[in-house]
């Protein structure tokens, strides 16, 4: 925590900066009311525009019982309140997390996940989630985004910041910036992505009690997310790293711009964990046909 907290500090000082050097001290102020103003709105708004940009649909006790009943006791094992409950009516099987806090979270998992995994990987997946509703990383990840989006935005307006004396770089400086800006804060969004998700891993497999199911879910996301489409998730671009892994197809992309740990690392990092004594038998996991409807 300590070291996303570091990253977040050097990401709004990075958006000071940016306006500061793309317009003076104007640009310093404009850069940080930018910053105030797009983190205000994501905090109040943006687990309702990420669920709308996916077609989440909210269920219940009553239209997903065992999803219901699962994710109320792993959520009674972590010390959370319930959060509210969706589905994503896409095949490629995934899941996130959304919410300002606690107390006003939201898991979101997609029918391909529950068509294709049995319950321990549901389980498993549903625990990852909810460690990151227990680590804050919901919140986390939202400013960082809207940090980011701030970059970007100064960036598309840097011409028109002032000329001669208000721009310290320069013309040739002003262009370079809005380049390498926000290239430089995708980045550092990215890292803190990576960093979070390590941290899920491990507080996941210590809610639902045995690593090995949440590893074998990760192994069998990896095979099938790559090989099937989501559509929503592909107009939506910089929703991508909410995702339990990757939703986008961009496995050719560098590592230094990937918003997730490579699959087979935080496999091995989660069959480095021990289940604790009173966990859930470590025996072989049902396949996914023989879990029943899900409702």
């Amino acid at each position: 925590m300590a070291r996303t907290y570091l990253l977040m500090a050097a990401m709004t000082a990075f958006v000071g900066v940016v306006g500061l050097m793309l317009g003076g001290e104007a640009g310093l102020i404009i850069a940080l009311v930018i910053a105030a103003g797009m983190n205000t709105y994501a905090y109040w708004n943006s687990d309702k525009a990420v669920l709308r940009m996916h077609g989440a649909r909210a269920v219940d006790q009553r239209t997903a019982p065992e999803l219901w009943a699962m994710t109320e006791s792993m959520a009674r094992r972590a010390g959370l309140p319930m959060p509210a409950l969706y589905i994503i009516e896409t095949d490629q099987p995934n899941a996130f997390a959304t919410g300002r806090n606690p107390e006003n979270a939201a898991v979101a998992v997609t029918r391909g996940l529950m068509q294709n995994m049995s319950r321990e990987e549901v389980a498993g997946v549903v625990a990852h989630e909810l460690a990151h509703i227990k680590n804050r990383d919901t919140l986390t990840m939202t400013i960082t985004a809207t940090l980011a989006g701030a970059v970007s935005m100064l960036a598309n307006f840097a011409m028109f910041f002032g000329g001669g004396r208000d721009r310290p770089l320069g013309l040739i400086g002003t262009i370079a910036m809005m380049i390498l800006a926000p290239l430089a804060a995708a980045m550092v969004q990215m890292a803190i992505s990576r960093v979070r998700e390590y941290e899920a891993d491990a507080e996941g497999a210590a809610i639902c009690g045995n690593p090995e199911w949440l590893a074998s879910a990760l192994a069998r996301l990896g095979a099938l997310s790559g090989r099937i489409d989501n559509i929503a998730a592909e107009r939506n671009p910089a929703t991508a790293h909410m995702f339990i892994v990757n939703p986008l197809h961009m496995q050719a992309v560098d590592s230094l711009f990937a918003t997730h740990p490579p699959i087979e690392k935080r496999i091995a990092e989660l069959r480095k964990l021990r289940a604790p004594r009173n966990a859930a038998p470590r025996g072989r996991l049902r396949q996914s046909q023989d879990t029943g409807p899900w409702g």
